[in-house]
C-alpha cells in the first residue's frame, strides 16, 4: 500500500484532511464519516476549514472523530482511543481470554509488520497526531487573520497538544521498549510528529524523519501536556458532558501522572496528581463511572460515543466485550488471591455476567446502540498511582490509604477486610500491581502496565506472561478458592524475545528508508 507520487505534481490537491496512508498518513486523503460533512466529499481545502469560527471548530470536531474511529480498511473499527486501545491493551495481556479469532493475532503474539491490527494502530494514531497539527497550525494563522480569538485559539490548541501527547504515549507503549531500558532512555523511541503534513516540504521531511529516542518522546511529550494545561479550560469551566468528552486542564495532569509513573518518576506522579485533589473524587460504588454515561465524579477523560457515531460492531465495546462476547475475563485475573470472593467488582450483571460458567464483563453496558464512552483515564487510576508512587518513595502511610481508598468501596466488610498493614514495601507495592489488575479489568490498561514493570526492583515479571488458551475456558476453571495455575495454551514470552515489541509497519518502512534501517530488532 505504498504511495505513488504523481511525477509532475508529488502533492496533487493538498487537502486538509492529507494524511500518511502508511508512513503517518502523510499522503493519504480520508474519506470518513461524521467529521466534516463539507463539499467536495467532506473533503475541503486547509484554508477554507480554518476561514469561519464554524468551521474552526467542526475541525477541532473532527480531531475527536479520528481519536474515537479511526479507520481500518475504510471502516471505523476504534483506533486508537474509541475502543482499540482497550482491546489490544487487553489482549496483549493475561488477564483477559480472547474467545474467538477477531484478536487472536495480537493475543497470541504472532502479528507481523502486515498484521492489520498493528498496523493501523499505528497509521490511525499518528493520523490522529497529524490532524492535531494541523489543528495548532490552522489556528494560529486563523488568530493572526482575525478570524478567532486568543482565547478560543488557545483551547484549541490545548485540546490538539493534548491528543498529540496522549497519542504518542500510546505508540511507546506498543513500539518501543520501556524507559528504563537504558540508563539514560536513549534507545529507540518513536517518530514524535510535531508538523503537519500538508506542504510539499513537510511531506518530504515526514518521508525521512526517523526515531526519537525514548527519552526525547518523554520530554516532548511532557512539553505538550504541560502547555496543555496551562491552555485548556478546567472540567468546572467546560461543564457537564463536556467536562469528560473534552480535554481538560485536569485530564492533561491526569496524564502526566500516567507518563511520570512510565518513567518511574515517583515524586512527579505525586506532584501532578496532588493537583486533581478535589477536583474528583471516586464514586461511592464502583461501577457508577459505567452506568451514569457522561456524568459522574470520578471519569477525567472518556471518547464519546453516540447511536448514530460509534466505532461500530466490529469494534464498539458493548458489541465485542458485551453482546458478541468475544474476549471473556480470563480465570488468571479472576481467581487471584487478592480479588476477594464477595468483591463489589464480581456482581452479575453491574461488572460481570455469566455464560455457560465462562465470566465476560458487563462493564459497557449498551449493546444496541453503542453508547458507552470509551474510559481512557478515571480518577482510580490516579489514585493508585499516587499509592505506588509513594510506596516506592518508602511512603507506606499514605500509600495503605490510598490503595484503600479505591479498593475499600468494593469491599463487602471494609472494617474488616480493609487492609491495615503489610509485611514489607516489597508486599506493599504487590497488592497495589494486584488491584491496578482488578480494578481495571477489560479497560485496557494491563499492557501498558506489563511494559513498564519489566526488570522492576518489586515485581517478579519477565516479558509477556503465559495465557490460558485462545477460546473459551471450561467454567471450572473459574472455580474460587486457588489460585490458576494451567494450563497455559499461550506460552510466556521473554523480555529480551523480538515478539515483546510490534514492528514498525511494512508499509511504512516501505517508504521511509530511515525507519527501514530503525526497524525493532528481529522484525
Amino acid at each position: 500500500m505504498k504511495n505513488k507520487m504523481n511525477k509532475t505534481n508529488p502533492l496533487g490537491s493538498i487537502r486538509w484532511f492529507i494524511m500518511l496512508p502508511v508512513l503517518a498518513m502523510l499522503l493519504q486523503a480520508c474519506n470518513e464519516d461524521n467529521v466534516l460533512d463539507l463539499e467536495p466529499y467532506n473533503q475541503i481545502s486547509e484554508d477554507a476549514a480554518f476561514s469561519t469560527p464554524d468551521l474552526i471548530a467542526l475541525s477541532v470536531t473532527g480531531m475527536y472523530n479520528a481519536a474515537q474511529r479511526g479507520d481500518y480498511n475504510g471502516a471505523g473499527r476504534g483506533y486508537p482511543f474509541g475502543a482499540a486501545f482497550v482491546q489490544q491493551g487487553d489482549n496483549r495481556g493475561e488477564d483477559v481470554v480472547n474467545v474467538a479469532t477477531f484478536y487472536q493475532l495480537t493475543y497470541t503474539a504472532t502479528y507481523d509488520p502486515t498484521t492489520a491490527n498493528n498496523v493501523y494502530y499505528w497509521s490511525d494514531t499518528y493520523r490522529l497526531i497529524n490532524r492535531a497539527n494541523i489543528i495548532i497550525d490552522g489556528v494560529n494563522t486563523a488568530v493572526a487573520n482575525g478570524i478567532i480569538t486568543q482565547d478560543i485559539a488557545d483551547d484549541y490548541i490545548g485540546q490538539a497538544l493534548f491528543f498529540r501527547a496522549a497519542s504518542h504515549l500510546e505508540l511507546l507503549f506498543h513500539f518501543a521498549r520501556p524507559y528504563d531500558d537504558t540508563p539514560n532512555a536513549s534507545h529507540p523511541g518513536v517518530p514524535y510528529r510535531e508538523i503537519p503534513y500538508t506542504t510539499e516540504a513537510n511531506i518530504v521531511a515526514g518521508l525521512e524523519q526517523g526515531r526519537s529516542t525514548v527519552a526525547e518522546c518523554y520530554t516532548k511529550l511532557l512539553a505538550d501536556l504541560n502547555e496543555a494545561e496551562n491552555l485548556l479550560p478546567t472540567k468546572a469551566d467546560r461543564g457537564g458532558t463536556d467536562g469528560i468528552i473534552r480535554a481538560t486542564k485536569e485530564a492533561a495532569i491526569a496524564f502526566k501522572t500516567r507518563a511520570y509513573l512510565h518513567m518511574g518518576n515517583w515524586q512527579m506522579v505525586l506532584t501532578e496528581g496532588a493537583k486533581l485533589t478535589g477536583a474528583y473524587t471516586l464514586t461511592p460504588n464502583p461501577v457508577t463511572p459505567f452506568t451514569s454515561g457522561y456524568s459522574n465524579t470520578e471519569s477525567i477523560f472518556s471518547i464519546e460515543n453516540t447511536a448514530n457515531n460509534n466505532p461500530g460492531v466490529n469494534a464498539a465495546l458493548a458489541s465485542q466485550y458485551n453482546r458478541r462476547g468475544l474476549v471473556v475475563i480470563s480465570p488468571i485475573i479472576w481467581r487471584n488471591p487478592y480479588w476477594l470472593a464477595d468483591d463489589a467488582r464480581r456482581a452479575e450483571d453491574d461488572f460481570v455476567y455469566t455464560r455457560s460458567g465462562v465470566k465476560y464483563t458487563a462493564k459497557y453496558k449498551d449493546p444496541t446502540n453503542y453508547t458507552d464512552p470509551a474510559p481512557v483515564i478515571r480518577y482510580a487510576e490516579v489514585v493508585l498511582s499516587m499509592a505506588e508512587a509513594n510506596a516506592r518513595l518508602t511512603n507506606l502511610t499514605p500509600a495503605l490509604t490510598q490503595l484503600n481508598l479505591v479498593r475499600n468501596r468494593s469491599l463487602a466488610d471494609p472494617a474488616t477486610q480493609a487492609y491495615t498493614s503489610f509485611a514489607n514495601q516489597d508486599a506493599l507495592i504487590e497488592a497495589i500491581i494486584a488491584e491496578r489488575r482488578i480494578e481495571f479489568v477489560m479497560e485496557g490498561r494491563r499492557w501498558p502496565d506489563i511494559h513498564r514493570l519489566q526488570n522492576d526492583t518489586f515485581i517478579d515479571l519477565d516479558g509477556i506472561p503465559a495465557k490460558v488458551a485462545n477460546g473459551a475456558p471450561p467454567a471450572s476453571d473459574y472455580t474460587l478458592g486457588t489460585p490458576y495455575t494451567g494450563p497455559y495454551g499461550v506460552s510466556a514470552i521473554p523480555y529480551s524475545d523480538y515478539r515483546f515489541l510490534w514492528p514498525i509497519p511494512q508499509q511504512e518502512v516501505n517508504n521511509n528508508p530511515t525507519l527501514a534501517e530503525q526497524q525493532n530488532p528481529g522484525w
